[in-house]
């Protein structure tokens, strides 16, 4: 499967690692977006970056990955088991180990469950919270649209994946869920795309576990402490997903939290008695002047459409991944730190 989506199992890993290694360089498009509290605090950290994506030029040479835009930029070394987080507007660098960024994710995942526990009126519980102990099934369906188009240069076709995360018995309608979407334009086979995808692969086994290429592991580790069936979709694309035949060039992927009946007609139940209270509020107020004019302006102003009530689908999570070019020509500069560059430590 592509990198812009997950990383495979680690079956797949080892088979796949043995018989890659080729030189890749890339110039390639990201978006990444988070939906209620987790959004509003990735996008105000992430500036417009976090609102626009990034064009980031990316290369693979053997055990080493960077990857580079104007305002940001890492190396990844899996046999020294560093990342190199690299500032180019200062001119620095910091080292972070595999064990300080394990840290630091099982650090956001504990602030992201605690507030899930203390919820919020725009982080309401995922119908997959407080569920241990229950087994899931996970469906897993592609459909190949027949649809065609030139992107960037490459003849693609349309594929669309569907995982479905859903208590086992249990239908996704009944109980609630989790299903993800990946909506693919795929190029006949690139090879030396296959490398990017294999050093992914490693990175995020070494690391964590099953991941969505390019989201940090900090933000993953957020969204699966949010939404817990998370993990269980990523590790069913991670095992089918191999299987697609072609290159993306361009991906984008959504994420849905379902509610179950149960929950929908408890949230229907609250919103309903909310607005009975605004209703007998509103009837209450005196029939002033400012009333009078206030009613007018109501009449006034373009209606708005009618609130339609809680949503039995949230989506929380959309990347979009696009393949601008792709070269197998990587220097060794491509991969080192910058000239003139000072650790940060």
């Amino acid at each position: 499967m592509s990198r812009s989506v997950v990383a495979l199992s680690l079956a797949l890993l080892v088979a796949s690692a043995a018989s890659l290694r080729a030189d890749v360089r890339a110039d390639e498009k990201t978006l990444v977006q988070f939906a209620g509290g987790l959004g509003r605090v990735i996008n105000f950290f992430g500036g417009k970056a976090a609102r626009e994506g990034v064009t980031s030029v990316v290369a693979v040479k053997g055990d080493r990955k960077s990857s580079l835009n104007d305002t940001t930029g890492q190396i990844i070394d899996l046999n020294e088991e560093k990342i190199y987080q690299l500032d180019p507007k200062r001119k620095t660098y910091k080292v972070v180990t595999f064990a300080e960024l394990r840290r630091q994710m099982e650090e956001a995942q504990k602030k992201a469950e605690d507030a899930r526990r203390q919820g919020g009126a725009d982080t309401p519980p995922p119908p997959q919270a407080n569920e241990q102990g229950k087994e899931y099934e996970v469906d897993f369906d592609v459909k190949n649209t027949g649809e065609t188009k030139t992107i960037n240069g490459f003849n693609t076709h349309q594929a669309v994946v569907t995982v479905t995360v859903r208590e086992k018995g249990k239908t996704l309608e009944q109980n609630g869920g989790l299903v993800m979407t990946t909506d693919m334009w795929l190029a006949p086979s690139i090879p030396a795309m296959k490398e990017i995808a294999a050093f992914d692969i490693r990175y995020a086994q070494k690391l964590y576990g099953p991941m969505v290429a390019n989201v940090s592991a900090q933000d993953m580790a957020a969204a699966t402490a949010m939404y817990p069936m998370l993990k269980p979709a990523l590790a069913k694309m991670s095992a089918e997903g191999g299987k697609i035949e072609g290159t993306p060039i361009l991906t984008a992927v959504s994420v849905d939290a379902v509610k179950s009946q149960e929950q929908l007609a408890q949230e229907q139940k609250q919103s309903g008695e909310s607005d009975s209270a605004k209703t007998s509020s509103t009837s209450s107020m005196p029939k002033s002047v400012g009333g009078l004019l206030g009613g007018l302006a109501k009449k006034a102003a373009p209606k708005k459409e009618p609130d339609a009530g809680p949503k039995a689908r949230v989506t929380f999570m959309t990347t979009t991944h696009e393949v601008l070019k792709v070269a197998t020509e990587v220097n060794a500069a491509d991969l080192s730190i910058p000239n003139g560059f000072k650790e940060n430590k």
